[in-house]
């Protein structure tokens, strides 16, 4: 009777979490029109985004090389400054071989020298710069730290219920239900962010005045540089590279008329790389 008392208390609970989750979720929109769930404030995504940056900075050496960060803070200023905020973004450029970029809540945005050998040009560069800051914007952060915390509520129950029982079946659940959640929802959500932030990004780089069928050339680069070392993208939190192309090629019209108007407007990013 204890036990079953036990699991009827937990059960109320998580089905009083999930209406509670539910309604804030319906609370928050993403850019492109996706419900998201939000349990966390903007100052406290901003304080963490801070925080992590400086002792990034601490931790990771920086280069001191002018004519390299004269060029990525061209193309991330260019970036930036088509945002409707007052926001001083910082940049930085870090010594790192791997190929990639960052971009945090608080205004930081982040480039490895590593990713310079596969951005080859201004445009392929603001390409990657505008999808990194297109995961800010639509405040993936916030969105993949609550889907977590209520991931976690969901395990947590399933452990309580498991231990109540001697039998392996208790166990197995448990054991699927993980496995559940992370290719059930946290991998699917990877990737429907990354996808997001790729059409955000395309089309801030566009309106930036940077060529956006750059991108497309910027990650076949990116498939050439993998020599097919991808994982199969059920398992990745990313999408396959042949799926960004065709996502891009797809909204691509409506990012050259962004472009065209940016040329019109007499608005072109001279950022020269050395």
């Amino acid at each position: 009777m204890l036990v079953q008392a036990f699991r009827s208390h937990w059960l109320r609970w998580l089905i009083l979490s999930a209406g509670i989750i539910s309604l804030v979720a319906g609370c928050a929109t993403s850019p492109l029109g996706r419900k998201q769930l939000m349990l966390f404030s903007n100052s406290d995504m901003e304080q963490m985004g801070i925080s992590a940056y400086q002792e990034m900075k601490q931790k990771q050496p920086l280069s001191t090389a002018p004519e390299v960060n004269q060029y990525v803070n061209c193309v991330a200023n260019s970036i930036t400054s088509t945002l409707n905020s007052d926001l001083q973004w910082e940049v930085n450029v870090f010594k790192d071989d791997t190929a990639n970029a960052f971009a945090l809540p608080g205004a930081k945005i982040g480039v490895n020298t590593g990713l310079l050998t596969i951005a080859q040009t201004p445009d392929q560069l603001a390409s990657v710069i505008g999808h990194e800051v297109g995961h800010v914007l639509a405040h993936h952060g916030n969105e993949r730290m609550s889907i977590q915390a209520a991931q976690n509520t969901g395990l947590t129950l399933a452990n309580v219920l498991a231990a109540s029982s001697d039998s392996q079946l208790g166990q197995m659940s448990l054991g699927l239900l993980g496995l559940g959640a992370q290719f059930g929802v946290t991998l699917p959500f990877s990737r429907k962010h990354e996808s997001e932030a790729d059409l955000i990004g395309l089309n801030l780089m566009a309106k930036a005045g940077f060529d956006p069928r750059q991108s497309v050339v910027l990650w076949e680069n990116m498939a050439s540089a993998s020599n097919g070392q991808q994982p199969p993208e059920f398992m990745s939190t990313h999408p396959a590279n042949a799926t960004r192309i065709r996502d891009l090629q797809a909204h691509m019209n409506e990012a050259m008329n962004l472009y065209q108007q940016a040329q019109a407007a007499g608005i072109k990013p001279e950022c020269k790389r050395s």
